[in-house]
């Protein structure tokens, strides 16, 4: 006699949110594993690098647990954990901006007395010319180039596959806006890799 499997399904956005506004943890759990992949790609994406993108993506959950009560559900919660990565990503870009960067040519001072700073030569590894040369890397390289407002708008919508109204909703721009800033990030992306090819 075969026993019939109870299928269970799996408990919508807003259960689990009120089940963590009433304090189960677990249910919080639930909302991480269920978007970490989504956030980090995006984290990842934005930054390229993925050290950062790591902390934004703990920042991104941190703030999400502790601003819960203020989701008031108009919005996807989706939508709104985009909107906090991205928030935390740019919070950071302005940070570094104001940063002073030390010169290379000052000594540095220890315990022993100065020592100048050694800076390892990458131009003979032969390993990184190749990695250079990929298309991975020009892509890479172009979207960390594009300034942040195009980046976003070109990562939501053809990397994480939104739709143009969640792209407003996340970035708070009307639909035209999002329309007009894709295209102009396309064709920059465009232009990049046709110098790759010539």
């Amino acid at each position: 006699m075969s026993e019939k499997k109870e299928s269970i399904s799996p408990l919508t956005d807003e259960v689990l949110i009120e089940k963590t506004k009433g304090g189960d943890n677990s249910a919080f759990e639930e909302l991480v594993k269920k978007y970490e992949k989504k956030i980090y790609n995006l984290a990842l994406r934005l930054t390229g690098n993925p050290d950062e993108a790591g902390d934004v993506f703990q920042e991104t959950f941190l703030k999400a647990y502790h601003s819960l009560n203020r989701f008031k559900g108009e919005a996807n919660f989706s939508t709104w954990l985009y909107r906090i990565a991205l928030n935390i990503f740019l919070m950071k870009k302005r940070k570094e901006k104001g940063k002073v960067f030390e010169s290379i040519d000052m000594p540095l001072f220890t315990a022993k007395g100065e020592m100048t700073k050694e800076i390892p030569d990458w131009s003979t590894n032969p390993e990184a010319e190749i990695e250079n040369k990929e298309l991975k890397n020009i892509l890479t390289k172009a979207l960390a180039s594009l300034p942040e407002e195009y980046r976003a708008v070109l990562i939501l919508r053809d990397i994480q596959r939104l739709s143009n109204k969640e792209v407003s909703e996340i970035l708070k721009l009307s639909i035209p806006a999002v329309k007009s800033r894709l295209h102009r990030a396309r064709l920059f992306l465009r232009n990049e890799v046709s110098k790759y090819f010539h």
